[in-house]
């Protein structure tokens, strides 16, 4: 009981609790000198306290001294302590220990603000393991990423990588699939997952060309009950079958999807029954066809549907309706606004910067898509259907022309007409298509430009060069930014040779448009005329990088190598060339004569035999061919050869003289004698033939010796006559001509030698070389080798010699590039 103390009536229980003692404050450690001695030296007791506080159901008690027994002190709210000491240690009344250190009834306890004495940390606990759920969420985190990843791949063409990607997502999402059946909760199966892989899987099979693994896909999908709107995927399915052309299979489909999907999708239900039209088409079936596309014209119509409406009408021949079909055709609306809104105002700059952004972007250039996709169907529709719905196509032309002018795509009337020229010049009808160019000339500059311009291209080709000079200054004046119209200028002065204003025009062609390969190639010919044979080459150069496959560009730069002295450079272009068109006799042939300048003999007569192989009537292969035969001693097979050349040349008695020759050198002198006897019979007056037959009928002691030598006589004679009489009559011009000059001027007539071309200037050297080669080969003792035979009448022409080395014309069919670029005069290289 003397632990027990009675509380007085006047002492109120719950006092104190609420008072402050700044010993415990926390924050004032740093200020407390006792608190900051007691850190410093790691021992010693804490000063002894001063400051009052209320006790636990009784009135206020004095501290202790530090001589004393210690009470607990109360805690950092100022609440006092209650609890009894246990094992040396006084339990806090918040039961939180003190940051640092704990109070202790016992003297001489030990300061350890740090916990050092208390020994190693306790080990960090571990984690607890992931549970079932927070799995099956990290799963499908990872099918959702495969999902992303495939179709990533898929986007930017790695085909093979989407398609691992699809099905490693297959199998994860099997694993989850067991997974969740396996903790309790398979009713909780995520269905749009399953959904996403099966259907990602489907499109990668059909995507990688593997139509059976997607159908089996698609089938899954379709035939489970619990994927809502899976009926339209049969669409897909559908494609595949079109694809494997199955149209049979591909309709079915269709019209499967067609009953999934409901009227509220319109345009979805009206690219399905196109879809269906277009496989009945396939299939031949036009009245189906007509069908479906009658239906989407009136419920919906757009340009695809109406082309393909034109086409099947064409197919059956019916033309009123192949009319309506064109109305309607031409009448589609596309929802394009006016251009006149990218047209700056100038009035609102902020409208006019708005506008600037808007000129190009996406949206824009959709638009003109769209546009020019529909000019691509109205005119080839026309083309089409011209010829087939009058009695003559120009008839149908005009029909087309009159309903375009009436519709919203007035400016392709033009169009239409110039491509009732370009008709013309097809059937070879060049009188109509000129009178129809004609009609342009008071049109705008951009109709008049390009009508002018095939005017002059068409005059270029019959040979009319004053014509197309004219008609090309007034493409050019309608239209000074008209390439084509530059180049068929620039022709016109090239034929008259006037070399440097022709590269001019040509440079002009390029500045308007640096893709012009026309003005390019016709550039480096200009180039090489004027001897200029670097800058030639460097035009070659850049059109072989435009043009990569080019057999032209590719051969002048052969020639050009050839003529700069570079023969190895020249074979390595030709051998290019080869690999491009590799049955071209002339550049095989011409590969064997750089060989033989080389001295490579053997690759020399590898390329001129497969030259002779795929055009046998080359005299210079033949005469190149013999006469290696003749040089390694194999006089029969040159027979052959000459005979050909005797096929060809029937009139060149050197050919005959020649296989005579090779009889007789290859000991057959029985067969030479026969031949020679035929030349005599065909030219009596060949001196190197009754020569050769004076020869061999005394060799052989024929009595037809003395005949053969009287002939021989007699034409010798001639000849001497010949040259006496020539000779006088020659002196007797040359001292007229000397009076002549003495007295009043004769006029000089200028003889100009066409066809003589800076290309073809090793032919003749080549012809002279090959007949002195052919002079030397018998010896000289023998009476025909002695004589000087005729030089050869053919000389070498270059391969694609011809055509490469004159420039090519332009000519526009349109007045702007459009999508018929293959009935495009200017578009091809055509040479002159």
């Amino acid at each position: 009981m003397e632990n027990v103390h009675l509380a007085l009536e006047e002492d109120d229980l719950y006092s104190g609790y609420n008072d402050y003692n700044p010993t415990f404050d926390s924050e004032e450690l740093e200020n407390d000198v006792g608190f900051q001695q007691a850190v410093r030296t790691n021992h010693g007791r804490r000063p002894p306290m001063t400051a009052k506080f209320p006790g636990t159901a009784m009135g206020a008690r004095p501290l202790a001294s530090s001589f004393g027994s210690r009470m607990p002190m109360s805690s950092s709210m100022g609440r006092p302590m209650t609890g009894a000491v246990q094992d040396g240690a006084a339990r806090p009344m918040t039961a939180v220990r003190a940051a640092g250190y704990t109070s202790s009834l016992t003297r001489g306890s030990t300061f350890d603000p740090l916990g050092q004495s208390r020994g190693p940390a306790p080990p960090l606990e571990a984690k607890s393991e992931e549970t079932a759920e927070e799995k099956i969420k990290i799963l499908e985190m990872k099918v959702n990423d495969l999902i992303e990843e495939s179709c990533m791949a898929h986007s930017i063409g790695a085909l093979q990588l989407a398609l691992e990607k699809a099905k490693e997502a297959g199998r994860k999402e099997r694993a989850l699939v067991r997974q969740r059946e396996q903790s309790g909760s398979g009713e909780h199966i995520n269905l749009d997952l399953t959904y996403s892989v099966l259907l990602n899987l489907a499109n990668q099979y059909a995507n990688n060309e593997m139509y059976p693994e997607a159908l089996n896909s698609y089938q899954v999908i379709v035939k489970n009950k619990m994927f809502s709107n899976a009926g339209r995927l049969k669409v897909n399915m559908a494609n595949i079958y079109f694809k494997q052309k199955n149209y049979p299979k591909a309709i079915k489909f269709y019209r499967m999807a067609l009953d999934q999907i409901s009227n509220t999708h319109k345009e979805l239900r009206i690219k399905i029954m196109q879809n269906i039209g277009v496989v009945f088409v396939r299939m031949g079936q036009y009245s189906d066809a007509i069908t479906s596309f009658e239906h989407i014209m009136s419920e919906s119509a757009n340009i695809k549907t109406g082309f393909n409406l034109i086409l099947c009408y064409y197919a059956i021949g019916d033309r009123e309706r192949m009319k309506k079909a064109f109305l309607k055709l031409i009448s589609v609306r596309l929802g394009i606004d006016d251009e006149d809104k990218y047209i700056p105002s100038n009035d609102d700059t902020s409208s006019d910067m708005v506008i600037e952004a808007i000129k190009n972007d996406k949206l824009h250039q959709m638009e003109r898509d769209l546009k020019a996709l529909a000019e691509k169907y109205i005119m080839t529709a026309a083309k089409l259907i011209a010829p087939a719905i009058e009695t003559s196509f120009a008839a149908g032309f005009d029909w087309c022309v009159d309903m375009v002018k009436s519709s919203q795509y007035v400016e392709l009337a033009n169009d239409l007409e110039i491509n009732k020229a370009i008709t013309y010049l097809r059937q070879k009808d060049f009188k109509q298509a000129v009178e129809t160019l004609k009609t342009f000339e008071k049109k705008d500059s951009r109709v008049k430009s390009a009508a002018a311009t095939n005017l002059s291209f068409l005059y270029f080709l019959e040979k009319d060069f004053d014509q197309a000079d004219r008609y090309a200054d007034l493409a050019m004046n309608a239209d000074r930014y008209n390439p084509a119209a530059l180049i068929n200028k620039g022709n016109t002065v090239f034929i008259k040779q006037d070399y440097e204003k022709a590269a001019e025009f040509y440079k002009e062609a390029l500045r308007n448009d640096s893709s012009c390969t026309e003005a390019l190639y016709n550039l480096g010919l200009t180039y090489k005329k004027l001897n200029r044979l670097e800058e030639a080459l460097d035009c070659f150069l850049k059109l072989h990088a435009i043009l990569r496959n080019c057999a032209q560009v590719m051969y002048q730069l052969a020639h050009l190598h050839e003529l700069l002295e570079d023969p190895q450079q020249a074979i390595e272009w030709l051998m290019q060339v080869i690999s491009v068109t590799p049955t071209d006799p002339q550049v095989l042939a011409k590969l064997g004569e750089l060989h033989d300048a080389e001295g490579d003999k053997s690759q020399a007569f590898q390329y001129y035999y497969e030259s002779f192989r795929y055009f046998p009537s080359n005299i210079d292969v033949i005469e190149w061919l013999g006469a290696y035969y003749i040089e390694t001693q194999f006089c029969e097979k040159a027979i052959q050869y000459f005979e050909r050349a005797t096929l060809i040349q029937p009139t060149q008695v050197k050919w005959q003289l020649m296989v005579a020759s090779c009889y007789r050198r290859s000991g057959n002198y029985q067969k030479a004698l026969e031949t020679y006897k035929d030349i005599h019979r065909k030219f009596p007056v060949n001196i190197e033939c009754l020569r050769f037959l004076v020869r061999l009928c005394t060799d052989m002691g024929l009595k037809e010796v003395q005949e053969y030598a009287t002939k021989l006589k007699k034409v010798e004679k001639m000849k001497e006559i010949r040259e006496q009489v020539s000779s006088a009559r020659g002196r007797k011009e040359g001292r007229e001509g000397s009076a002549g000059s003495a007295g009043e001027s004769v006029p000089t007539t200028i003889c100009v030698c066409f066809g003589a071309d800076s290309s073809h200037s090793g032919s003749s050297t080549k012809g002279e070389r090959l007949s002195a080669k052919m002079r030397s080969l018998p010896a000289s003792s023998e009476p025909y080798e002695a004589s000087s035979p005729k030089e050869l009448d053919a000389s070498y022409v270059d391969p694609l010699g011809p055509q490469t080395d004159r420039p090519k014309t332009g000519a526009k069919k349109r007045i702007e590039d459009d999508d018929f670029a293959d009935e495009e005069l200017g578009d091809d290289l055509l040479p002159e």
